[in-house]
């Protein structure tokens, strides 16, 4: 049986892996922008009312329809979705469920769906320290206001934009 303690600790022992502050979510930053890889399933209890977290049942990434269709094959009473998530390649994993082992390798091939492929290979090769390591506190700092520069190309040769009427 899993809880999300345990979804916590692997998931943040994976490199470049973020906590959401304002869910129970984990991502991975590619190209600059958050791609998320596991997180807790908002169930839809009433209609036209929001979404509620179910703390026993998380979504995770999956590779694509096929890795979804094997999985939901495999292990109904662990993996199941909602039709919310249909075309999305996300499975839905009850918790007290799936073992310790197996959510590890879930959220491991999720976090691989999402992550930087060199990030996925330094991993493999064992170069990159858990996320935990590597994220540090960001400073605050204030930007100084640049000088106005001069411009590098003539003034013929650069754009120029026009306000339509």
């Amino acid at each position: 049986m899993a809880s999300q303690d345990d979804v916590r600790r692997i998931a943040r022992a994976l490199p470049g892996t973020t906590e959401s502050k304002e869910r129970f979510a984990f991502s991975v930053d590619t190209k600059g922008k958050p791609k998320g890889f596991v997180w807790v399933w908002l169930e839809r209890i009433y209609p036209k009312k929001a979404r509620v977290p179910q703390p026993e049942v998380i979504a995770v990434r999956v590779a694509d329809q096929t890795e979804k269709a094997a999985l939901l094959a495999a292990d109904p009473d662990k993996f199941f979705t909602e039709p919310h998530y249909n075309g999305y390649p996300a499975v839905l994993v009850r918790l007290p469920k799936i073992t310790q082992a197996e959510l590890r390798q879930v959220i491991t091939e999720a976090w691989r769906c999402q992550a930087p492929q060199p990030l996925v290979a330094a991993y493999d090769a064992g170069d990159v320290a858990p996320a935990s390591a590597l994220t540090r506190p960001r400073k605050h700092t204030t930007k100084a206001k640049a000088e106005p520069s001069t411009p590098s190309k003539p003034k013929s040769m650069r754009a120029t934009t026009r306000k339509r009427r």
